[in-house]
């Protein structure tokens, strides 16, 4: 057995409080798990017509196993669509799965997709708006898909963005069920991420036709498998293998390979063993505070994307466990920054896999104290597990020892050798609200701010405003009413060219906002997910044109510099329309009215109730 460093006090410590904060909460949702599991298969239990039902479509050798209530079933959920790139290498999975479930002696059903929006291509447009809301509408479908109680086990298909935390979140709500998530890996690396930041930004500027914009874009998205930047695609897998409900090794690989098809059908055959009872762990006991702990730290480790100060919160209470964004503050300050991939550097997902990847991460993480060790995972008790990476041995899938050291130093680090001390991810707090700042692709000199404001209520706006040449100067921009309760929360990123820019042309800059900045945050301080809204009544609706703000990510401050009597007496700018129509957002009115604050994890499903915004819900 493996000997471990003693558990840091910091990582313990915040452990330890996150299990006594939802002490209550956690036995609950484990007395309901548990309530729900079954001895042997689920479907043995049901009415003849039920049952009837669940195996009409079948034929052949599953049609008779699923009627003869004998064998584990599977079922498959799948966020496939061949317009996503990172999703579309999901075609052939079902059928490896039912192949390689049959020969382990279970019967896999497809029981449901859920659907997989692309936020490359919604960025900055009105579907932007759908995509925070997209995560919450995949758990539910996940849901739906697992309701026919006719399942032992399940397999999740899903990569990018919101869709592995709908995944997760749906599939907490069958915490009975053991669960593996299975990737699809990333596309070979194109065209460097540096060269196509600097033709954005010379487009920005009009000194790139749309044609050279087009050709450089089109070359770093060049084929199937997810974008290769650490985004939030990346950072989900990451932080999920971490969490231990990958395969040891699997995030990383790419599609279309023997490798790829080996690791599908091996979680197939697991899945299938998990269900038996065979070190039976459901997905609901699986998810505890340490692994939870484990995936922060992993994520902050990484400079991954701060899209998870939403996800994982919102995770953790799908699994009656309360996560707040202090915790990711407090460990934040002592984990250390120990790679380098765009937008935090210049390598790309690939690069860090070759340097060694996530099982050197994971064992110079353990080494340190910094993750807990003593968990389950899907490939069985123990961190250590994951230490080592998958190879094909004369056709054989067989797992060997992965460099203890970085292959690469310039993309992946040591403890003992770090990037940066910290974990780049703080909390900004004074008379604006609380809001997230990442500032591992920041550089010092940049990490305080002050300057006027400048507020916006939409980003095409700014960047209107932009090209006249208007914001050439010093300036804090604030663009407000982008909340969950505004319009979904969009991810921002298409300002980031613009104000590079700015920032180039040697001005003070930095974001101010209740939006998203996604996981491609970079070299421009953004103090982001501000909460409370402006649409909610926040601080931000009161900012106006001109106000001195002060933004220090080094002391964790964000303020605007007015007498408090007179700021508290301005009168509130108005908040978001009502009523949005269009790209069906009228479809989510609901959701805008439901939703819950930004460091509750921003979801339907623990809302905070809008109060003075009005409602856009019909009369």
């Amino acid at each position: 057995m493996a000997t471990h460093a003693a558990i840091h006090p910091v990582v313990a410590r915040v452990t330890e409080r996150i299990a006594q904060r939802s002490a209550r909460t956690r036995r609950e949702y484990l007395e309901r798990i548990d309530s729900a599991a079954a001895d042997g298969p689920t479907r043995a239990g049901m009415p003849c017509s039920n049952l009837a039902h669940g195996f009409a479509g079948c034929s052949g050798a599953d049609r008779i196993a699923v009627r003869g209530e004998t064998k584990p079933g599977v079922a498959i959920v799948s966020a496939y669509n061949d317009m996503l790139s990172a999703h579309q290498p999901y075609d052939e999975y079902p059928a490896w799965i039912k192949d390689a479930v049959r020969d382990a002696g279970g019967v896999a059903q497809f029981a449901g997709g859920v659907p997989a929006m692309c936020d490359g291509i919604t960025q900055g447009r009105a579907g932007m708006e759908l995509s925070l809301f997209s995560r919450d509408v995949i758990a539910m479908a996940t849901g739906v898909a697992l309701s026919h109680e006719m399942f032992d086990g399940a397999l999740l298909l899903g990569v990018c963005d919101k869709i592995v935390p709908g995944l997760l979140i749906g599939a907490l709500a069958f915490g009975h069920l053991p669960t593996i998530l299975v990737p699809a890996g990333p596309m070979p690396s194109g065209l460097p991420n540096g060269e196509k930041s600097r033709v954005r930004q010379l487009f920005a500027e009009g000194k790139a036709t749309r044609e050279d914009l087009l050709e450089a874009e089109s070359a770093s998205y060049h084929s199937p498998g997810t974008c290769t930047f650490y985004g939030t695609a990346n950072s989900n897998q990451l932080v999920v293998e971490v969490m231990g409900l990958h395969l040891p090794g699997s995030s990383f690989v790419a599609p279309g390979t023997p490798l790829r098809r080996a690791l599908t059908d091996e979680a197939s055959r697991r899945v299938v063993q998990l269900a038996r009872g065979e070190e039976r762990t459901p997905i609901g006991r699986l998810l505890d505070e340490r692994a939870l702990v484990n995936g922060v730290v992993a994520l902050l480790a990484t400079g991954g994307s701060t899209n998870h100060t939403l996800h994982l919160p919102a995770i953790a209470a799908a699994a009656g466990i309360e996560l707040t964004w202090d915790d990711f503050a407090e460990l934040s300050a002592v984990v250390p920054s120990l790679s380098r991939v765009y937008p935090n550097g210049s390598a790309d997902i690939n690069h860090f896999a070759a340097a060694g990847g996530v099982q050197t991460l994971i064992g110079q993480l353990l080494d340190a104290g910094l993750l807990h060790p003593d968990v389950h995972t899907v490939a069985g008790y123990g961190l250590d597990r994951y230490r080592q990476q998958p190879f094909l041995e004369d056709g054989e899938l067989v797992w060997r020892d992965a460099p203890a050291e970085s292959l690469d130093p310039d993309v992946l680090r040591g403890v003992d050798d770090p990037f940066a001390p910290d974990g780049g991810l703080r909390v900004l707090r004074g008379n604006l609200g609380s809001s997230v700042i990442k500032v591992s692709a920041v550089k010092p000199e940049h990490r305080v701010v002050t300057a006027p404001a400048r507020v916006f209520d939409d980003q095409h706006r700014f960047t209107e405003l932009f090209r006249t040449g208007e914001l050439d100067h010093d300036v804090v921009v604030v663009i407000r009413n982008q909340g969950p309760q505004a319009n979904g929360m969009p991810e921002l990123h298409g300002l980031t060219p613009a104000l590079g820019v700015l920032m180039d042309r040697g001005h003070q800059v930095a974001l101010v906002t209740d939006g998203r900045m996604s996981g491609a945050s970079g070299k421009i301080p953004a103090a982001i997910q501000l909460t409370p809204e402006a649409t909610a009544g926040g601080p931000l609706a009161r900012v106006r044109d001109g106000d001195m703000v002060r933004l220090d990510a080094e002391n964790g401050t964000l303020e605007v510099l007015v007498g408090d009597d007179d700021f508290a007496a301005r009168e509130p700018a108005p908040g978001a329309a009502a009523t949005q129509h269009g790209t069906g957002r009228e479809l989510f009115a609901a959701f805008r009215h439901a939703v819950g604050r930004a460091d509750q994890g921003a979801s339907v499903f623990a809302p905070q109730q809008r109060t003075d915004a009005p409602s856009d819900l019909p009369v």
